[in-house]
């Protein structure tokens, strides 16, 4: 296996399927099952997951909530989300921790660094909610914050679409997928893959980032093998 511990970023939105908003029992659970496959492979796996499909905090704002209220009550949403993936993934015999950056230690771990290291060398999927704990910050930033913290070899960030393109797929039909690309070209060329916050995070660290349809079943299975599925952007 090309890598021994990757952190899986996902949106809050993957978690709607069909609906509108909320979460939808049949995506967690297709989601669940994918992570499974790979914790069975000896992965060790962590997550960050957004909180979109229930509130965003830059949403919050343009409807006259105070920025910093509304990240903050993004925070939770990300608390309930990871809530749900860990409820699925334990249903399906997975063991599993939650650790949050903001203090709900009725509900979740707070986060500790080394613990959160042993319990992914106990074969435990650690889920990482509540963001970084500040306002203005994204998940995708947490993401990669976190990815560093742990020593993640890559960050695999599941999307709806099957890499990146040298436009919008959905939009433009001429789009052109990239199979790899560089940190430097994707700045270039005013591509989209994360936050220029967490992007830069990630250059600066080394740390290649994969995007890939999570939709597909069997995609991350086949990432973690070492199968060329969507775009790495590395050095």
């Amino acid at each position: 296996m090309p890598y021994k511990r990757i952190l899986l970023k996902l949106s809050g939105e993957a978690l709607m399927g069909d609906k509108q908003y909320g979460i939808d029992p049949a995506r967690l659970s297709e989601y669940a099952d994918e992570i499974k496959m790979v914790v069975d492979k000896g992965i060790e796996v962590a997550i960050v997951i957004g909180g979109g499909n229930i509130f965003r905090g830059l949403a919050g704002e343009s409807n006259g909530i105070d920025r910093v209220q509304g990240d903050h009550m993004g925070m939770l949403a990300t608390v309930i989300n990871g809530l749900a993936l860990q409820s699925a993934l334990e249903d399906k015999g997975v063991q599993t921790r939650l650790q949050s950056a903001i203090k709900i230690n009725e509900v979740a771990e707070p986060f500790i660094r080394r613990r959160a290291m042993r319990h992914l060398e106990k074969g435990r999927v650690v889920i990482f909610g509540g963001g970084t704990g500040n306002p203005y910050f994204t998940t995708d930033s947490a993401a990669v914050l976190r990815a560093i913290e742990i020593e993640a070899d890559v960050i695999l960030k599941g999307t709806r679409v099957d890499g990146i393109y040298t436009s919008d797929p959905e939009i433009d039909k001429n789009a052109t997928k990239f199979d790899t690309i560089s940190f430097n070209d994707v700045l270039r060329k005013g591509l989209k893959v994360m936050d220029s916050t967490a992007f830069t995070l990630s250059q600066e660290n080394k740390l290649p980032i994969v995007v890939f349809d999570m939709n597909k079943k069997g995609n991350l299975l086949k990432i973690v093998s070492g199968q060329n599925i969507g775009t790495v952007v590395n050095l």
